[in-house]
């Protein structure tokens, strides 16, 4: 039996692209029968006009194909976009690793506020954040434990997951286009976001950069706004 080990080596990975900012020129440019084969300072004004018009179709002829490995409750929050394709590592057929996600210290965040309008602080002292850690880790490992002990035991492997905190990592592809991932970005790495997504969307705005780099420049120019 492996033991359960607490690790923050989650990934985004660029696993496949078709996407570059002449895929947005051009298919705004097929209304006139026209086709750029270079990119032009003329394309770059059409894509700052696309972008300060909102005229978003254009942005949707490309795809970006992402491998990512982060904890499950941050899974959930990113699969609630669905305009993208997912598929994520089945608990049923593949046994979990004994991998879980435990925050450091000064992200052991207290809630204040009103539904819809929160804030977060560090919670109590360096000693208060030590023990709430702790408690974590020995209640993660104890489930990990016993979903080994149940699988040990015959149990199914889609049943002895029933007894696994969303703490545990995962992995999946997501396929997306670069309007829905500018609309992923805008919410996902605002300050409000849930801090463990936000870190993610953070190295999946990176990529997105140095792919396209005038459609991110022109996305940026006028507020990060999803066209």
């Amino acid at each position: 039996m492996t033991e359960p080990t607490a690790t923050s080596y989650g990934f985004v990975r660029l696993d496949g692209v078709m996407a570059d900012d002449l895929s947005v020129i051009n298919s705004a440019r097929v209304s006139f029968d026209r086709r750029d084969e270079t990119l032009t300072d003329a394309g770059v004004g059409l894509i700052k006009f696309l972008m300060r018009e909102r005229h978003g179709t254009p942005f949707e002829h490309n795809a970006f194909r992402f491998h990512i490995k982060c904890p499950i409750f941050v899974t959930r929050e990113w699969m609630r976009h669905r305009i993208g394709s997912f598929n994520e590592f089945s608990a049923r057929y593949s046994e979990m690793p004994p991998e879980f996600y435990l925050p450091e210290l000064e992200h052991v965040r207290a809630q204040t506020g009103k539904p819809g309008a929160y804030t977060f602080e560090p919670a109590g002292d360096e000693a208060f954040r030590d023990n709430a850690v702790h408690a974590m880790s020995s209640s993660i490992k104890q489930s990990i434990r016993m979903y080994n002990m149940l699988l040990e035991g015959g149990i199914a492997k889609e049943v002895a997951r029933n007894v696994l905190p969303v703490s545990m990592y995962t992995q999946f592809y997501w396929t997306v286009n670069a309007r829905s991932l500018m609309n992923f970005l805008s919410l996902r790495t605002a300050p409000a976001a849930l801090l463990e997504i936000r870190q993610y969307a953070e190295d999946v705005e990176t990529i997105f950069a140095d792919t396209m780099p005038v459609t991110y420049a022109a996305w940026v120019e006028y507020g990060k706004k999803t066209p």
